[in-house]
């Protein structure tokens, strides 16, 4: 099994080259799973985590509902953004400037094979890097991602998650909000879910900006204890 994670940031990139860029990796994986089945081989698979940052963008998962995006057309262009219905799961999210997202593109049968045991180590990881600002976060129980003040009045999301899996490898994953502009939400129904909010790192702790390089490297700190791993950087494409 291998336990190494190849980590690149991409920096900023439009949605749809890194989701192609996503599917090349993921395609790669599942391909050598196949060749490795059928011809009796024991090649090792590689695994990746890919940061990166977008343009303004919403997209819908594969079960999600249209209605829930909240613009036609022009108003979309209007504001900069861009919308595309993707093969995750989940409903609605935006993505965009400040917001850290990261897309684990892992064959689990070289940690375990458990999806659920897969999403509760993301929202894991997020929720000991939340706590390291000195925020308590946690699960809203059938709504996955990240949220503060489950069970109240106040409850509101700081991450969305939503990922892919076949033949054990994983795409697709969480959008962490650090420094958005949370208006942008103000034009889906974010996760098809009404009447909670959703909320950034900054806001959380009433400053300007933090620093999301820091917040990365908390991720991977974390994940790489989660899933007991080693992260080996390499140079972004």
């Amino acid at each position: 099994m291998n336990k190494k994670i190849q980590l690149q940031d991409l920096g900023n990139r439009d949605y749809k080259s890194t989701w192609e860029y996503q599917e090349e990796l993921f395609t790669a994986i599942v391909d050598l799973k196949i060749k490795n089945r059928r011809e009796e081989l024991d090649l090792p698979t590689l695994n990746y985590l890919l940061f990166v940052e977008h343009p303004h963008v919403y997209t819908l998962g594969k079960s999600g509902d249209l209605e829930n995006l909240l613009l036609n057309e022009k108003q979309l262009e209007a504001k900069g953004a861009t919308f595309y219905k993707i093969n995750r799961g989940g409903d609605i999210t935006y993505h965009g400037p400040g917001q850290v997202v990261g897309y684990p593109i892992l064959d689990l049968e070289n940690f375990f094979t458990d999806i659920h045991k897969y999403l509760r180590f993301l929202e894991e990881s997020i929720i000991l890097t939340l706590a390291e600002y000195g925020l308590e976060s946690g699960r809203s129980e059938g709504e996955t991602g990240v949220w503060l003040g489950v069970g109240t009045p106040f409850a509101r999301k700081i991450c969305a998650m939503g990922v892919r899996a076949s033949r054990w490898v994983t795409m697709h994953g969480f959008a962490l909000n650090v420094n958005v502009d949370l208006g942008y939400f103000d034009n889906i129904i974010p996760c098809g879910i009404r009447g909670k909010g959703v909320t950034s790192l900054n806001v959380e702790l009433g400053v300007e900006r933090v620093d999301e390089e820091e917040v990365k490297s908390k991720i991977v700190k974390h994940l790489a204890h989660l899933f007991e791993a080693e992260f080996i950087a390499e140079t972004s494409r």
